[in-house]
């Protein structure tokens, strides 16, 4: 007897299966087929964006090798297109090798690069910082004191392992000024500062002893 209830309840079930399916086929295919595009799409895309990451590391690397030996102004062109396609990694590369060569003396175009790979591209938290530092650092000559502090706050207010870095810049820009007070406050901030670079600490630990009466 119970067996045969076992088979019926078995047979009954099978059925609503068979009959949830007959119902739903239709909607069922459709899901399928999304799942299937959705695939399709993401691997096609990574198959696409690695593609195009070849394209610009061949493009960047070709350029840096050439560089001695090609048109300044071809070198510039390239590596301006380079920085335009807001690339994670050769989209700074190469504005830290325009940079690094001066091949650009605008100031306010070096900033607008600057700005688009701080802005634009989604980069770790720690490489934008890093970003951040070198805007700071190739302006400090040329910017007032609020200027500078307000681009280094986002790391300042952190604790970005550029932050001890970022404290001995403010105070190497306030040493420069003769404004010796606020210099060695930062310097002192240093000293404390949780993963503090330990080159940075004992430089800081120089120029208070040496300099500034500590």
């Amino acid at each position: 007897m119970d067996q045969e209830v076992d088979l019926i309840t078995k047979n009954t079930r099978n059925e609503r299966i068979a009959n949830f399916f007959k119902k739903n086929f239709k909607t069922l295919i459709l899901f399928l087929s999304l799942i299937i595009i959705a695939i399709f799409i993401f691997f096609g895309f990574k198959y696409l964006e690695n593609k195009k990451n070849l394209k610009l590391s061949n493009k960047y690397n070709n350029i840096i090798t050439d560089y001695e030996t090609v048109d300044k102004n071809f070198v510039v062109n390239e590596l301006r297109s380079i920085i335009e396609e807001k690339n994670k990694t050769y989209s700074p590369l190469s504005l830290f090798f325009i940079i690094d060569n001066d091949l650009i003396t605008s100031k306010n175009e070096i900033n607008k690069y600057f700005d688009l790979i701080i802005n634009d591209l989604k980069l770790d938290k720690e490489i934008k910082r890093l970003i951040i530092y070198k805007k700071a650092l190739y302006n400090a000559n040329d910017i007032s004191e609020d200027q500078l502090i307000s681009i280094l706050n986002p790391i300042i207010s952190s604790n970005s392992i550029w932050k001890s870095h970022s404290l001995y810049l403010l105070a190497e820009y306030f040493f420069s000024k003769g404004e010796n007070q606020k210099a060695k406050q930062f310097f002192q901030k240093i000293l404390v500062t949780e993963n503090a670079n330990q080159q940075i600490i004992i430089e800081a630990q120089k120029r208070l002893k040496r300099d500034l009466g500590e």
